[in-house]
């Protein structure tokens, strides 16, 4: 698990091929600090690379390599990495950590598409496009994970239409500089997490809100 609270700003050192080329091994420069905190990784440690969860399988100094399969690579950004691309960092979430994003599990439900950056007042307002089936998970105010990053959905909806699929967040100067929205462009593909809350209210409804079975009681016997 993870709080989508961005730690470091990787690099993209190599790509390699693996599984007959339908893989993909991920080597990733990142600072001795992030691999180092709050203790130091290990083999077989969980980081979530711009929000997908994926298992280090070498270390380094300051630099670790994933693995990313066939079906990650379909369903995320990951495949269109190439060697300097820029990649949001997150160790995973110890008990007892603070929870200062919400929680963010690194299963990417989609890739949302980047509409328009556009000034407002001291942040900017990105606005995105969500692949169909994932627009009735989003509202107003709640949460949502973008490229592993935690932010609040502040609109809903494109302006001036009725198209549910496209959602709004603010972004600010500090959130800018020290995660990939400072290299971000217009046209360009994100990872989407979806709140679980959301995704199990969603699946309560379509199930008719049936309550669980009742639990067996134990009734005292009098002889």
């Amino acid at each position: 698990m993870f709080t989508g609270i961005v730690t470091d700003l990787g690099t993209v050192r190599e790509v390699q091929p693996i599984g007959g080329g339908n893989d993909m091994r991920l080597i990733i420069g990142t600072s001795p600090a992030f691999l180092a905190r709050p203790e130091p990784a290990v083999i077989g440690a969980s980081i979530a690379c711009s929000g997908c969860c994926l298992t280090a399988v070498e270390l380094g100094g300051d630099w670790f390599a994933v693995d990313a399969s066939a079906e990650t690579l379909s369903k995320t950004t990951l495949g269109r990495l190439r060697p300097g691309s820029r990649i949001n960092l997150e160790r995973s979430l110890r008990m007892g950590d603070e929870l200062g994003g919400h929680l963010v599990s690194g299963h990417v439900d989609g890739v949302a598409e980047a509409l328009s950056a556009e000034p407002e007042n001291g942040s900017v307002r990105w606005r995105f496009r969500l692949p169909p089936g994932l627009a009735r998970f989003v509202a107003a105010k709640g949460s949502i994970a973008i490229d592993g990053c935690s932010l609040t959905v502040n609109e809903v909806g494109e302006p001036g239409a009725l198209d549910e699929a496209v959602f709004g967040v603010n972004i600010i100067p500090h959130t800018a500089a020290v995660t990939t929205f400072g290299t971000l462009q217009p046209g360009g593909a994100v990872n989407i997490e979806i709140d679980m809350l959301a995704r199990y209210v969603a699946r309560l409804a379509a199930s008719g809100g049936a309550a669980p079975p009742e639990a067996p009681t134990h009734r005292d016997r009098t002889p």
